[in-house]
């Protein structure tokens, strides 16, 4: 209690800016791991700081002594465990993005991924060439990347042509882009399971509309059978969308955050409507 009458306004002021930049540095961590295997390893590392907890409080001496022992060593533990995302973070840090206010990439470089997807599209739109591209956002994708075969390459029109020419090993899978790269080709998605699905819908599409249920992935899926291309997100779906339509949905959903689902929804079935779907 001497604390609370002896602190000055300005002591409790010191106390809320501390607190707020530690609270706004363990968000920004939080928001680095997300979607990648460290956020498994943190889970594990909670349940042996539960453990450590109940075997001091219980006085359990032998459990105890073991806990200490792993905290002793934890530290060079979590260094080569998480070397990845603490390699990430530096150069982060470095180019001065780790604390900056939008995890999007630059507009400007966004602008110029988007027309290397939008040449491919439209080449195999043209052909008749079947293809799914994914593009992770917030919800983490990563069992979904693993599934494929990993690529980290830079996204180019040519690449993303050669990945679904038929016949190629890898045309019969996914593409999931996350940020500025090409993350994983081949990838095996979730069906849909929502009974309403149009039959003329094969399963590229139920597997677009699938990872849009599960996740919010947006998906850009072309038709062999019409070529016709097609954008799903949110469990629903555009069929035979214009270019003009496809950049400007793209481009809007992947540099603003969103107000929650309903705005999504909202929004997205405008497009719908516009369709006539």
């Amino acid at each position: 209690m001497s604390y609370l009458t002896d602190s000055t306004w300005q002591d409790w002021l010191k106390d809320i800016i501390d607190v707020g930049i530690v609270s706004y540095i363990i968000y920004k961590l939080i928001l680095l791991v997300r979607g990648t295997r460290a956020v498994q390893l943190l889970k594990g590392i909670f349940v042996l700081v539960a453990t450590w907890a109940i075997s001091t409080w219980f006085n359990l001496y032998t459990l105890k002594w073991l806990m200490n022992q792993m905290f002793t060593w934890g530290i060079i533990t979590v260094v080569i465990i998480f070397q990845p995302e603490l390699r990430r973070a530096l150069e982060q840090l470095g180019r001065g993005n780790l604390f900056s206010r939008t995890s999007s990439l630059e507009r400007n470089a966004l602008s110029e991924q988007l027309e290397e997807v939008i040449r491919a599209v439209q080449h195999m739109s043209k052909r008749k060439i079947g293809a799914l591209i994914v593009f992770e956002r917030k919800t983490g994708v990563t069992e979904l990347i693993e599934s494929g075969i990993p690529m980290e390459s830079r996204i180019t029109s040519e690449l993303l042509m050669n990945i679904f020419t038929p016949n190629s090993p890898l045309h019969d899978g996914a593409v999931i882009i996350r940020g500025n790269q090409i993350m994983a080709a081949g990838c095996y998605l979730p069906l849909s399971e929502n009974p309403f699905i149009s039959k003329e819908l094969g399963t590229r599409h139920r597997a677009a509309i699938g990872v849009s249920e599960v996740s919010d992935a947006l998906s850009v899926t072309v038709s062999e059978e019409t070529g016709q291309v097609s954008l799903s997100i949110n469990g629903m779906i555009v069929r035979d969308i214009n270019e003009e339509s496809l950049i400007s949905k793209l481009f809007e959903e992947l540099t603003t955050n969103t107000n929650g689902k309903d705005k999504e929804k909202r929004g997205f079935a405008a497009l719908w409507k516009r369709k006539g779907e």
